[in-house]
């Protein structure tokens, strides 16, 4: 295959991987909203909905995860090329909120983690991008 077409698709898998991840965060302020409104007393509904909210954080994340997974193998193929990071240093943002939730206020702290790590995870994968693009 030729530079310039494995670099479309590491530019293509990138820019899957933003939209996975930007879903991700959205899902994780929805969760943290519903958290917040738990917290202070929002009752049985606001709980459930919490929960909800969390499991599709949580899905929305695994899918983030396999998008980043596709785009380091997309970058591997893009050989000869410096992106000023290491796309395998936040591979593994979403483990720990995939861990067992035991009490509201660590729930706020992991949601609000996991929301920092999916944001470091857009601007790393934002700057790869634009050096793909760079490259084309």
């Amino acid at each position: 295959m030729d530079r310039n077409r494995e670099i479309q698709e590491a530019i293509q898998a990138g820019e899957y991987a933003l939209s996975c991840l930007r879903d991700a965060r959205s899902e994780l302020n929805s969760a943290g909203n519903w958290g917040l409104l738990d917290l202070f007393g929002g009752g049985m509904i606001s709980g459930m909905m919490k929960h909800a909210r969390i499991d599709d954080a949580k899905r929305s994340m695994r899918r983030a995860q396999q998008a980043l997974n596709s785009f380091r193998k997309e970058l591997q193929d893009v050989d000869n090329m410096s992106f000023g990071g290491d796309i395998d240093g936040f591979m593994t943002f979403a483990d720990f909120f995939f861990d067992g939730f035991l009490v509201d206020m660590l729930v706020q702290s992991k949601i609000a983690r996991a929301k920092e790590q999916v944001d470091d995870a857009i601007r790393r994968v934002e700057d790869m991008v634009y050096t793909l693009r760079r490259y084309q």
